[in-house]
């Protein structure tokens, strides 16, 4: 069945009154002659108040004083500004609102007159969310640059606090090998005077006895003032050399037991009247692999203690233990004990617990033997108590 004209206007005017974009008709004069619903919406108008009035009144200024003359102008020169040509213009609404929009015009010959119709598609959204995104675009901007001000402020502090912790590093390194080179002066230096003394005493008793039993008394005093003297020059020295890095670890296999013994039979000799050393080893094997001079060391360093915080006639257990690839050391005496305060601090340089009173030390010997325990890898404890006596305990795994 042939389609009529009526039914092709039918279909034109359904898809202009269901248009989702707005769609008005003006005559050659401006004047509104159709508006469909979406246009009418958009506005806020109903047909019966704007057709057949001026476009001018979807308007606002300055567009709306200036349209006349463009429609004049174009009808005389056909040099269009708009028409064929979309772009973003503003329209007002009834309730003189605002809003943005795309306006697409076209013109028409119908019925030998001109018409011109007008496309409109609300942008209402899009700039609000154009705007919001603007506005985030700033806030982060914001953010941005007072994060890179704070970040640039924290990288010249930074800089600041490197420049001064490389002149304080400076200065530290100045006076570290100031202190070297004093303490390895002062410990070479005093041994030989030291050394002088200790001969000198040694031949004074010898000689002078016959005639004066007395001398042996001061002899004696002078004897443990220049050993006490020989063994601060010593802990010195040593924490000068670990202080250096100087101390390297040297892992060979030896006879625990052997050393053991050797270290009881020299301790046995220096210590007071009535201290018995008694050494005890557990385990079948008795060969491992350590550094023995830096084990010697802390062992002597220890029995040492323990025979000058414990009183005459008291006994210094000296054990050592290999079991399952992992040697222990336990030296334990029944002296004066630990504070239970001073702990935490033992091992500290010059730190003394606070019950030594007037017993010669440096403070540095438990330093140091902790230094070289975790040189070779080992770990180190202790127990202790006010009057209850003291147990250190060495533990070394196997080294390869």
């Amino acid at each position: 069945m042939a389609t009529t004209l009526s039914d092709n206007t039918a279909l034109v005017e359904a898809i202009i009154q269901n248009a989702i974009d707005g769609i008005i008709t003006i005559d050659e004069r401006g004047i509104i002659e159709s508006i469909n619903p979406a246009a009418g919406d958009l506005f806020g108008y109903s047909p019966e108040e704007v057709i057949g009035r001026n476009i001018c009144i979807l308007m606002p200024p300055p567009d709306r004083d200036q349209h006349d003359q463009y429609l004049a102008r174009y009808q005389q020169t056909r040099v269009p500004h708009m028409i064929g040509i979309g772009r973003e213009v503003q329209g007002l609404k009834k309730d003189s609102t605002v809003f943005p929009f795309r306006l697409a015009l076209s013109e028409v010959q119908l019925a030998g007159r001109i018409i011109y119709t007008g496309f409109i598609h609300d942008l209402s959204r899009e700039k609000e969310a154009e705007e919001k995104l603007r506005q985030h675009s700033e806030e982060l901007e914001a953010q941005v640059k007072e994060r890179t001000q704070s970040l640039q402020l924290s990288l010249r502090e930074l800089q600041n606090a490197k420049d001064t912790v490389s002149t304080s590093l400076e200065k530290e390194k100045g006076l570290s090998q100031l202190k070297s080179r004093f303490v390895s002066m002062a410990s070479h230096e005093f041994r030989t005077p030291l050394s002088s003394v200790q001969l000198s005493a040694s031949l004074i008793e010898r000689y002078a006895l016959s005639e004066n039993p007395n001398i042996t008394k001061h002899v004696n005093k002078i004897k443990s003032a220049v050993t006490n003297l020989t063994n601060i020059l010593n802990d010195f020295l040593l924490h000068e050399r670990l202080d250096a890095g100087k101390v390297e670890p040297s892992f060979t296999l030896f006879d625990v037991v052997q050393l053991g013994e050797e270290i009881t039979e020299e301790m046995q000799l220096v210590s007071k009247a009535g201290q018995n050393i008694i050494y005890q080893h557990t385990g079948v094997e008795s060969e491992f692999r350590l550094d023995q001079y830096l084990l010697k060391n802390c062992i002597i360093n220890l029995i040492s203690n323990a025979i000058k915080y414990s009183g005459e006639n008291t006994f210094i257990e000296f054990n050592t233990e290999i079991r399952e690839a992992v040697l222990t050391v336990v030296i334990k005496d029944y002296g004066i004990g630990i504070p239970r305060k001073d702990h935490a601090q033992l091992f500290e340089p010059f730190f003394r617990a606070h019950n030594t009173g007037t017993i010669p030390g440096t403070g540095l010997g438990l330093h140091i033997v902790r230094r070289y325990v975790m040189l070779m890898n080992g770990s180190i404890a202790f127990e202790s108590g006010l009057n209850q006596g003291t147990s250190f305990t060495f533990t070394f795994p196997v080294q390869s």
